[in-house]
């Protein structure tokens, strides 16, 4: 039987990661979290996640290296970072942007660095 429960998360209230993200509503099959006023940055070493991320950008410039292409992200665009896919971050001015991630990042330690 599905769960049917409802949760409600504040981010005021929300845990908070290493890499400094915090982390909003997480079901089952999906997690959201917030990546609040990130400071610029020289990019981030590249990882490959065991979850599939999209992301929207809500305030700021970053620059996301996939796959050998570096993507400009800036305010209304959004994104997809494929499961074991190779990606680093360079966050250019400070930063905002919600993303969900499948599996969910936090469960089984998902998002140890």
């Amino acid at each position: 039987m599905a769960d049917a429960s409802i949760s409600k998360t504040n981010a005021q209230k929300a845990a908070s990661g290493e890499m400094g993200q915090t982390y909003l509503a997480t079901g089952q099959k999906l997690a959201m979290r917030l990546w609040q006023e990130e400071a610029p940055s020289e990019p981030k070493p590249e990882t490959q996640r065991d979850y599939e991320m999209v992301g929207y950008v809500i305030a700021g410039r970053a620059e996301l290296q996939l796959a050998g292409e570096v993507i400009q992200l800036h305010p209304g665009d959004s994104w997809v970072v494929p499961q074991q896919t190779a990606h680093s971050y360079r966050i250019l001015e400070p930063f905002t942007a919600i993303e969900a991630t499948s599996p969910p990042a936090r469960a089984a330690k998902r998002d140890a660095a």
